[in-house]
This record gives C-alpha cells, sequence and structure tokens, in this order.
C-alpha cells in the first residue's frame, strides 16, 4: 500500500483536528511514563499562535492529517545557548511540537515527516535542522537515531532541558 503523504502549512480551519492530534500525543506520552507535555504546554492556544505566526504544519496522508509539527526558520533563542556544541552555525530549521493522530502511530510517519521536513529545508537553502526532545522520549530518540541527527548537547527550554540535535542538509 503506497499511501500519498504531503507537507503543507495548517490553516485555521485545521486547529481543532490538530488540537485533537496533540492531546492524544500528551496522553501516550503520559501512559508512556514520559514528564515531557505534562504541564500544559502544548495547548490550543500555541496551536494557534502556530498558525497565525506561519510555524504550524501537516502532513496529510491521502488528504487526511496524520502528523503536526511546528517549522520554525532561524529562531530558537533557547538553541543560541547550548552544554555542547552544534554542528553549524549557518541557518537551520527548528523542528518543535510533533504529534501523531493515535491511528497513524507506529506506522513511520515522523520519518516520512522528517523526510518532508528535508526535502523543504534543501527547497529553502537552509543548512540543517536542529532538534530537541525529552531524554525520556525515547521514540523521538530513536527516530532521530535513524535519520542521522547528530547528538548536540543539552539545551533548556522553559520546561527543563532537552537533548539537542542537528543534521546537515546542503
Amino acid at each position: 500500500m503506497n499511501l500519498e503523504t504531503k507537507l503543507r502549512k495548517a490553516e485555521i480551519e485545521d486547529r481543532h483536528e490538530i488540537w485533537a492530534i496533540i492531546q492524544q500525543s500528551i496522553e501516550r506520552r503520559k501512559q508512556d511514563g514520559s514528564t515531557q507535555w505534562q504541564n500544559g504546554y502544548p495547548n490550543m492556544g500555541t496551536v494557534e499562535s502556530d498558525i497565525a505566526k506561519g510555524f504550524g504544519y501537516v502532513m496529510t496522508v491521502d488528504g487526511e492529517i496524520a502528523v503536526y509539527a511546528a517549522l520554525i526558520l532561524n529562531d530558537e533563542p533557547a538553541y543560541s545557548t547550548i552544554e555542547g556544541a552544534w554542528l553549524s552555525d549557518g541557518e537551520f530549521v527548528v523542528v518543535h511540537r510533533v504529534a501523531v493522530d493515535g491511528k497513524f502511530a507506529g506506522q513511520g510517519m515522523v520519518k516520512k515527516l522528517f523526510d518532508h521536513i528535508e526535502d523543504f529545508t534543501k527547497s529553502q537553502g537552509i543548512q540543517s535542522v536542529k532538534v530537541d526532545t525529552n531524554y525520556d522520549n525515547m521514540a523521538m530518540l530513536k527516530i532521530l537515531e535513524s535519520k542521522g541527527y547528530s547528538y548536540c548537547g543539552e539545551v533548556l527550554l522553559a520546561d527543563g532541558m532537552r537533548k539537542a540535535y542537528e543534521k546537515i542538509i546542503i
């Protein structure tokens, strides 16, 4: 079965569907014993802000929203200070708030999402992709490793220290 996946900017009309997907992800993290996303963030306001700023993206599978992510160009203040070192200091895409609809979970959708993000990054002439995740988000840690992201150190976000990764695209 060859499903068609596409990455597109999220529209304000998508917000309720995106929020439902994020709520599923929050619950899955809780069930997995993760502390990430267990303090009221992200929330509907986060989704609406992402969309308004042009950061919100959805990956669709045959037209249906399967994955949400925020893609931010060259702007993550927390990344200016890292315990460790980034691979590059050029332009970058930041990936935040990755959430998969439960019915697509376990089907490699986040790996497909990262393929789309890397294609997008390359098409924009941007040097690298940077991402952080919680220490106990084993699924994302495995995905980053499998996609060739390099561990660069730790960054401090509002809700604690995160493992930081980067992949040079061009």
